[in-house]
């Protein structure tokens, strides 16, 4: 029950809620404070006529502003427990007759969610990759291409614009065979093309040690204490010109502190990183 202001009882009562009317009903006078709600909590009811499908779900998937259709196009799929083959059949034919326009970068889109899943990525870094691979799908410029190199180099491009930089190596672990130099040259690629679109340079973002000190130490198994104390010496450290690469400092503030800590560490104990198997070598 919940309270609502009653205009008989001239004060806030009780309110019963009747979902099968709609209607919000004063507990004490019996009068009707509105009626015909809309009910928008979650509907748990299933529609299936299978007896073993117990799933609720009887809507799509959310609309996709990148896709032609939004992503609400429907699709026949092959009735469970039918024998033959469903493609003879007529609802088949017609519909393989109907070309998706957007396969492409449905399929697309699905390596970009996959790749982002291995590497625990927030959804806002997924959705800026999809929309950069759009722009350069626009443009019918991947043709001959490397496909994976492409997506991956999109999603390198988004987590530097989201500040959430990944190196190159670790974009690579999961671009599905796509060498780190195929990387580097789809990524060059994909630039040139958004700043022949823009007119303008593309905005990466800096990359800081920092950004990757709390990964790294998880991956070693540190505790927060030393965590702590590497994320204040990086960032001591970007007061001095330091010219290195911003994984190299990293990995040298990392050791510096397991040396001075209970934790210390060999250079060899610091390659657990999945990583970064060879920081030192």
């Amino acid at each position: 029950m919940a309270d609502a202001f009653c205009t008989d009882c001239k004060k806030n009562t009780e309110v019963v809620f009747d979902h099968s009317a709609g209607d919000t009903v004063c507990s004490e006078c019996g009068l009707v404070l509105e009626s015909h709600s809309i009910d928008e909590t979650s509907e748990w009811r299933t529609f299936a006529n299978e007896s073993g499908d117990n799933d609720p779900v009887r809507v799509g998937g959310p609309s996709n502003p990148l896709l032609t259709d939004g992503g609400l196009s429907t699709v026949i799929a092959k009735p469970n427990g039918v024998s033959g083959d469903f493609l003879s059949s007529s609802l088949g034919r017609w519909q393989n007759r109907g070309s998706n326009p957007d396969r492409g970068l449905i399929l697309a889109f699905k390596t970009i969610a996959t790749m982002s899943d291995r590497l625990g990525l927030v959804a806002t870094i997924k959705d800026r990759a999809n929309e950069i691979y759009k722009k350069v799908e626009d443009q019918k410029s991947t043709r001959g291409r490397n496909q994976d190199a492409l997506l991956a180099a999109c999603l390198y491009i988004a987590c530097r614009q989201e500040d959430k930089p990944r190196t190159v190596k670790e974009i690579c672990s999961v671009a599905n065979g796509a060498t780190k130099k195929e990387i580097g040259r789809a990524k060059e690629y994909i630039v040139k093309q958004l700043e022949a679109e823009k007119g303008q340079s593309v905005e990466m973002g800096t990359i800081h040690a920092g950004d990757f000190m709390r990964r790294f130490c998880s991956n070693l198994g540190m505790t927060n204490q030393v965590v702590k104390a590497a994320q204040e010496a990086v960032q001591k450290s970007e007061e001095f010109d330091i010219r290195r690469s911003p994984v190299s400092i990293a990995a040298a503030v990392i050791y510096i502190i397991t040396q001075l800590s209970d934790e210390k560490k060999l250079l060899r104990g610091l390659n657990i990183c999945p990583f970064y198997p060879n920081w030192f070598a």
